[in-house]
């Protein structure tokens, strides 16, 4: 028999720009949608570490983060 003594998952999630909006109405949004993200992992109670943060030229972001897998243990991989 084997148990899961520790999971995280390692992600890079793009948050791209929505086509049809203003430039600037659409960046706004997306900095929403990536607080809406951090919010949720929050109120759900997974842990998670954020690597890296980056802003892109068109003003999409990308965050790579590690995080919680489903329920598990997450050992030392957010040490």
């Amino acid at each position: 028999m084997k148990r899961v003594k520790a999971a995280c998952i390692c992600q890079t999630l793009h948050f791209l720009l929505k086509e049809d909006l203003g430039h600037d109405y659409a960046v706004s949004l997306v900095k929403r949608e990536v607080e809406q993200y951090k919010s949720g992992l929050d109120q759900h109670h997974t842990q998670y570490r954020i690597v890296e943060e980056s802003e892109q030229p068109d003003g999409s972001i990308i965050v790579k983060i590690i995080k919680q897998y489903n329920s598990s243990p997450v050992g030392d991989y957010l040490d």
